[in-house]
């Protein structure tokens, strides 16, 4: 299994977690808690990998 890192950040206006996967495009989300967060990361970065199967540059954000 991969490991991958993932920022996140309080957001105070929103009240809100952000999360963001660097490298990962399109792999940002949100949760209400910071467990919401982590599945709601988890499915994100599942659907962007899927998406980028396959294509020359897999390689190099599983680098």
């Amino acid at each position: 299994m991969k490991t991958f890192t993932a920022y996140v950040e309080w957001d105070p206006e929103t009240n809100l977690y952000v999360g963001i996967v660097p490298g990962i495009p399109g792999a940002h989300t949100q949760g209400v808690t910071l467990d919401e967060l982590q599945e709601n990361l988890k499915e994100v970065l599942e659907l962007c990998l899927e998406e980028y199967k396959g294509q020359v540059g897999d390689v190099l954000l599983l680098a």
